[in-house]
Order: structure tokens, then C-alpha cells, then sequence
């Protein structure tokens, strides 16, 4: 099974079957996952439904290598970031372009054709380092893009501005794509010269983290800066991470919706084999179908709260010491 025919698959059978496809096929190609689902006296002879499925640690990406042994050789190895004393997490990309499908399947599912848009990668703290995915996906889409304006900024505020300025006098459709602390810093130094420009026709997207260069707070006074700092009635969000191919877009207002490869479950924070229902908050757990080719089910260590069948809030993390459960292959 590739990324193709499983999207194919969601399409012609539903996700459901879809995904327990896609655990029998991963039970038996993906070593670390068997023995974990072995660990827990689960197979695909026991698994019948979602609520059944089990989904491995993410922080045991960073203990193993996760590989898919139908492939031998991979064409890119994604990680995270991380401090010099820990260990990134690592994704091992057996085909490029089945990402490269799924991210533009996503984006556009929300926002319409990538081509029609100026993109602005303000990721500093990203471009610092190799092996990001979400370098290489914002790389992609201005490779992508009609038009020339198109590009990353590292510190280079004053161009940023710059096209900004060009590009809102044209009219032209533009996303402008950052991490929470530079588009906090680029606010506050020029939110005098943002509140000129029409900016009707920009996306503002935030991706979430302050890297250490300040003090964490949550997603709604980050919203409140910034709008308050661009001159923007509402900001737009992208949840995505090193360990998975498809992402999760908030139009507005950090509520969060899947895209049709995607589907999450809250698990009891008590109890990581039990699920929580809608309005409670849990442990973010995902199935990521487009992660046919390496492990699409993952516990992530976000905490959630439903708010609809596909849309949910991401509210905070973990502390390590509140994951149960999850560290039987830690022993």
C-alpha cells in the first residue's frame, strides 16, 4: 500500500476501514510498532474498530529509528529541533513526493491553489537548523507560487515590510507564514506601518513556538497581540509536526479542523487505552493515513479539547511526569 492508493481508499471505503488497513499493513512492516502492539496484547486479530488501534509514543521517535522494512532506502529524514542535550525525533521518508502531494491536498483543501498566493516564510529559529518539514513544505510552496515576490525572511524585517507594502497595493492574495516570536517582534517594531496597508488580502499564519527567545503564553493572547500588532481581525493557525505528514488548519480563532488524511482521538490523560468525549480534554491522539509509508498512529504528548467531530483546540502539553502508560518500551 503507498500514499495513492490509501487516499484513494478513504474516497472509495471510508476512513475507518481505511485505517485498520492500514494498521494490519503496519503491524507486520513496521518492527518497533509490533512489538509495541505486542506489549499491549494488540493485533490486527483484536483491532475492529478506532477505539481499538494503538497508538505509539511520540517520544519513542526519538528512541528508535520507526521504518517501514518494505522500503530499503529513504529519500529524506525529517527531524525535529530540539537542545543540543536531547536527541531529535526522526521521520524517515521512504518517497518525498507523497508528502509533497499531501501537504499541497491539505493547504488547498482549506485555502484553494498554493500558485494563487504570495508566500512569506517569516521561520527563523527553522532555517538555523537542517531537516525541518516545515521548512521544506513552506520551500515547496514558494516554489510553487506565481509570483516572484515570494520567499523567506530571517531577520530582514524591513524587506519583509517592504513587500508587504508592494504586495497589498497590488491586491494580490498573500500568506504570510511565521513562528509565534518573530511575527511578535516584527509587530511590535512596525505595527505603526501595518495599520497603513490594506492588509484584507493577507493570511496570517502563526505555526505556533517561542524557541526560547520568550516567554511561552497561550494561543489566544498570542491572537490578541497580533491582531492587535498587524491590525488583523482574525489569525490563522497551522498544527503540524516533525513525526507526521499531514497538518491541521485554524481559519480562525485556534479552532483547529482535519484534512481528509487526518482524524483525531482524545485519550484519557488517566488512562492512555481510554478515550475522553467531546467537550473534556485528553491526550491528542492522530491517525495521519498519509503516513502509510512510515506509522500513522501517533500519541502525541498535546493536550486537546474536542469541539466538533473533526475540529479540536490544542491547549497546552504534557509535563513528563503526567504520561501514563507510555513508557513500556522505555524499561
Amino acid at each position: 500500500m503507498d500514499y495513492f492508493t490509501c487516499i484513494d481508499s478513504i474516497h472509495k471505503k471510508g476512513f475507518e476501514l481505511t485505517a485498520l488497513e492500514v494498521f494490519k499493513f503496519q503491524y507486520n512492516q513496521v518492527p518497533v510498532y509490533q512489538e509495541f502492539c505486542n506489549l499491549l496484547n494488540k493485533s490486527p486479530e483484536n483491532v475492529s474498530q478506532l477505539t481499538e488501534l494503538p497508538f505509539l509514543p511520540i517520544s519513542l521517535f526519538k528512541q528508535y529509528e520507526i521504518k517501514n522494512t518494505k522500503f530499503s532506502s529513504f529519500s529524506k529524514v525529517f527531524t525535529s529541533s530540539g537542545t543540543t542535550s536531547s536527541r531529535p525525533s526522526q521521520h524517515f521518508i521512504p518517497k518525498i513526493e507523497e508528502y509533497e502531494a499531501n501537504f499541497k491536498m491539505n493547504f488547498e483543501h482549506f485555502y484553494g491553489p498554493m500558485q494563487d498566493y504570495v508566500i512569506l516564510g517569516l521561520l527563523p529559529s527553522y532555517l538555523e537548523r537542517s531537516g525541518s518539514s516545515l521548512i521544506y513544505m513552506v520551500n515547496h510552496m514558494i516554489n510553487q507560487s506565481q509570483f516572484n515576490e515570494s520567499g523567506f525572511f530571517l531577520n530582514n524585517y524591513d524587506e519583509l515590510l517592504a513587500t508587504l507594502m508592494a504586495v497589498s497595493k497590488q491586491g494580490k492574495k498573500c500568506l504570510l507564514i511565521g513562528v509565534s516570536f518573530a511575527l511578535l517582534e516584527f509587530a511590535e517594531n512596525y505595527s505603526q506601518e501595518l495599520h497603513q496597508l490594506d492588509l484584507s488580502n493577507l493570511i496570517l499564519m502563526e505555526t505556533g513556538g517561542m524557541k526560547g527567545k520568550r516567554k511561552e503564553i497561550i494561543r489566544e493572547e498570542l491572537h490578541q497581540q497580533l491582531k492587535f500588532g498587524f491590525g488583523k481581525s482574525g489569525i490563522a493557525s497551522e498544527y503540524g509536526m516533525t513525526e507526521m505528514l499531514s497538518q491541521s488548519y485554524a481559519i480562525k480563532n485556534g479552532v483547529f479542523e482535519c484534512p481528509p488524511s487526518l482524524q483525531f482521538m482524545l485519550r484519557d490523560t488517566e488512562d492512555p487505552l481510554s478515550y475522553v468525549k467531546e467537550t473534556k480534554v485528553g491526550g491528542i491522539n492522530f491517525i495521519d493515513l498519509a503516513n502509510v509509508s512510515s506509522l500513522s498512529f501517533v500519541a502525541t504528548q498535546d493536550l486537546g479539547k474536542q469541539i466538533s467531530s473533526n475540529t479540536y483546540e490544542v491547549l497546552g502539553r504534557f509535563d513528563h511526569s503526567d504520561i501514563r502508560g507510555c513508557n513500556l518500551m522505555m524499561m
